[in-house]
C-alpha cells in the first residue's frame, strides 16, 4: 500500500510539471531548437518507435525513461551508428554505459554526436565555394541515474549537457530528464511508465561569426566591429506515458504488447502501438505504428517519423549457461521524405 502510494504522488508531481510546460498548441510547431534530442540513437527501442517508455530498461533508457536504467543485471554497454533520413548523409554516432551501485541502484552515461559530414564553404562573393569544407558539431553527454524500490517502482533522474557549434559560433544549454516505471503482477507483465524530458535551460548562438565590420556611424573614416545578438531558444520538452503488457507462451516466449501517448511541447501530440515477441530468450522481433493526433493535411506539416517501425534482435550467451551476453539491434522507421532511417547497435551486458 505505501508503495502504490508513492507511484502515485510521483505520477501526480510529473502531470503538475507538465502542465506549466505544455501549452498543447501545435501553432509552436518548429518554435523550439536542439530538435536533435528527439532523436532516437538506440536501436531496440527504435524498433519500436521509441513507445517503449514503460519497457526500456539499461543504456536506451537514458533516451527515453531514465527510470528503466537501473533494471539491468549488473553492467551494459551500447555502441550505436543510426543512419537518418536515407539519402542525407546525416549519422548518430552513440555510446552508452550503465552500471549498478549498490543492491537497487544504477548509474550511467551516454555519449551522443551527430555526423553532417563536410559541407562546402561558401560565402557571398563566392557562391559556388571556397575550395573548403566545415562539419557543424553537435555533441550530447548525459549522466544518469536510476532508484527501484522493492522492485516495483523505479525513478530516475538525468542531466544532460548538450553542444552545437560551428567554428566561430556556438551555444550550450543544460537538460534535465526525469522518470517513473511501476512494475505489477507475479511476472512483472504489466508496466506503466511516465517519463519528462528536455526540460532545461534556454540556449544562445554566440561567437565571432556573429559580428561585422561597419562604419563608423559618427565618422566613417574608420571601421568598427558590431557584435550582432542572436534571439535564445527553448528546448523541445516531451511528455511521455506508456503501457505494456506480457503474455508469456511459456518461460522462455512472451509477446510484449506497447501502447504510449506523447505530448509535445513545440508540435502535435502523438499516439502509437506496437509490440515484440521473445522467443527461447534470444531472437526479438518488433514492429510499432504511431500518428499525430489532429495531423494536417499539409504534408510539409506532418511528422518525419509518423508511420511504421520495425526491428530485430540476436541476443546470445558469450559462454553456455552465461549471464554474460552479447547482442545485435536492428531497427528501421519510415520517413517522408528520404528513404527510412537504419538503426545498428552492438551490446555486451556482463
Amino acid at each position: 500500500m505505501k508503495r502504490n502510494f508513492y507511484s502515485i504522488i510521483i505520477a501526480l508531481l510529473f502531470i503538475s510539471l507538465s502542465a506549466n510546460v505544455y501549452a498543447g498548441n501545435p501553432d509552436r510547431q518548429g518554435e523550439a531548437g536542439a530538435s536533435e534530442l528527439l532523436l532516437n540513437p538506440w536501436a531496440r527501442s527504435a524498433g519500436l518507435h521509441s513507445l517503449s517508455i514503460a519497457s526500456v530498461t539499461g543504456v536506451e533508457s537514458m533516451r527515453l525513461n531514465i527510470a528503466g536504467l537501473g533494471r539491468i543485471n549488473n553492467t551494459e554497454l551500447v555502441i550505436a551508428n543510426t543512419r537518418l533520413y536515407e539519402g542525407s548523409t546525416l549519422q548518430l554516432n552513440s555510446l552508452g554505459f550503465a552500471q549498478r551501485v549498490g543492491t537497487n541502484g544504477a548509474i550511467g552515461i551516454s555519449l551522443v554526436s551527430v555526423d553532417f559530414g563536410e559541407i562546402p564553404i561558401t560565402t557571398v562573393g563566392q557562391p559556388g565555394g571556397t575550395g573548403g569544407t566545415y562539419s557543424p558539431g553537435f555533441f550530447h553527454m548525459g549522466l544518469g541515474y536510476s532508484h527501484t524500490y522493492a522492485n516495483k517502482i523505479s525513478v530516475g533522474l538525468l542531466v544532460r549537457g548538450i553542444s552545437e557549434s560551428l567554428p566561430d559560433v556556438s551555444a550550450f544549454g543544460l537538460a534535465m530528464d526525469a522518470g517513473v516505471q511501476y512494475v505489477s503482477g507475479e511476472r512483472d507483465e504489466f508496466k506503466l511508465g511516465i517519463s519528462l524530458r528536455n526540460i532545461g535551460t534556454p540556449m544562445k548562438f554566440a561567437g565571432e561569426g556573429l559580428s561585422f565590420q561597419g562604419a563608423n556611424p559618427g565618422n566613417g573614416d574608420y571601421q568598427l566591429t558590431f557584435n550582432q545578438r542572436s534571439e535564445g531558444f527553448e528546448l523541445p520538452s516531451v511528455l511521455n506515458i506508456g503501457l505494456s503488457y506480457d503474455y508469456y507462451l511459456n518461460d522462455e516466449n512472451f509477446i510484449r504488447a506497447v501502447g504510449n501517448f506523447t505530448s509535445n511541447a513545440f508540435s502535435r501530440d502523438q499516439l502509437g502501438v506496437g509490440a515484440e515477441g521473445v522467443f527461447f530468450s534470444k531472437f526479438t522481433l518488433r514492429a510499432a505504428y504511431r500518428i499525430e493526433i489532429g495531423n494536417s493535411t499539409n504534408a510539409e506539416a506532418e511528422n518525419v517519423y509518423s508511420g511504421l517501425a520495425f526491428g530485430a534482435s540476436i541476443d546470445v550467451p558469450l559462454r553456455k549457461e552465461s549471464s554474460q551476453r552479447f547482442a545485435v539491434d536492428y531497427a528501421y522507421r519510415t520517413t517522408s521524405p528520404f528513404r527510412g532511417t537504419h538503426n545498428f547497435a552492438v551490446r555486451l551486458a556482463f
